[in-house]
């Protein structure tokens, strides 16, 4: 979480008090987050992962956040941050043996090993790991994701559930590229038969319809590839006669196109392309 600023005061009135100021953020709404495209959503489990290993290797070490629960969590640019610290613990349980490196949770239980040091090893680390799994990565990974991703997906979502750390995406911390680009960001589709006319600098400002997931909530806005996906996803949907290319992005790279129900009223617009459907 970015901090700007703080303010440490001792008083009478409020003794020992340290006032922080950090960037704004959205309260996380796990609803609204389903609501959502994967796009949206594997980039919120990066920016988790991305926290996961920076709390397994911080500077004062592996801290755990014994409160590790959406609500201590906003969105800040469609990225997950935590914002409430009062319960991070550097502190790693000490043991004497196995049995006192219980780890207990509603759905299953993990025993970790004690270290000669008379430490439960990792597991600071590993009940991160698990309530990840269970508060985020369970729902917002498999839902609607692209099918050619769902093995690497399962593969995921069994390791971290298992409290496996060398089975949570070093595929998403360090290697995202390789499956999000070739698989999810360069889909493949099928040869179209549908013919379109290309109308250079126009848009449609109006006919709009609604469909899921959109990035706009009073119209179809979703994310392509190239023009080919863009013409199998209007040919997919009955209502749809022409779609708009933006000069706009995701985070990924893919382009934002709006896609509409009529096209009787074309308007000059040099930062889109728009194609409409030929009929017989």
């Amino acid at each position: 979480f970015q901090l700007y600023g703080y303010c440490y005061q001792d008083s009478n009135d409020i003794p020992d008090t340290l006032t922080t100021i950090t960037e704004l953020g959205s309260p996380l709404e796990m609803i609204q987050l389903l609501q959502t495209s994967w796009e949206d959503r594997f980039r919120i489990c990066l920016s988790l992962v991305r926290l996961l290993h920076y709390l397994a290797h911080s500077p004062l070490g592996s801290v755990t956040l014994l409160d590790f629960r959406p609500r201590q969590f906003v969105i800040v640019d469609g990225e997950l941050k935590v914002t409430d610290l009062d319960d991070a613990s550097i502190e790693e349980s000490s043991c004497t043996s196995n049995s006192d490196c219980f780890m207990e949770f509603p759905a299953r239980n993990f025993t970790l090993p004690c270290s000669v040091e008379g430490r439960c090893q990792s597991m600071n680390e590993k009940r991160n790991l698990y309530n990840a799994y269970r508060f985020f990565f369970t729902y917002l990974l498999p839902h609607s994701a692209p099918s050619s991703l769902r093995p690497l997906l399962d593969k995921i979502v069994n390791a971290t559930g298992n409290c496996n750390k060398h089975g949570n995406a070093k595929y998403f911390l360090f290697n995202p590229s390789p499956s999000v680009n070739s698989e999810f960001t360069q889909k493949c589709v099928k040869s179209a038969n549908t013919k379109y006319r290309r109308v250079p600098e126009a848009f449609i400002p109006d006919e709009n319809y609604r469909c899921w997931p959109s990035y706009h909530h009073k119209g179809c806005l979703l994310s392509v590839f190239d023009v080919n996906e863009a013409i199998e996803i209007c040919d997919s949907y009955s209502q749809c006669k022409a779609f708009v290319l933006t000069n706009e992005t995701t985070w990924t790279g893919r382009q934002l196109v709006f896609f509409k129900m009529a096209s009787n009223h074309i308007m000059p617009d040099p930062d889109k392309i728009t194609y409409v459907k030929v009929t017989d």
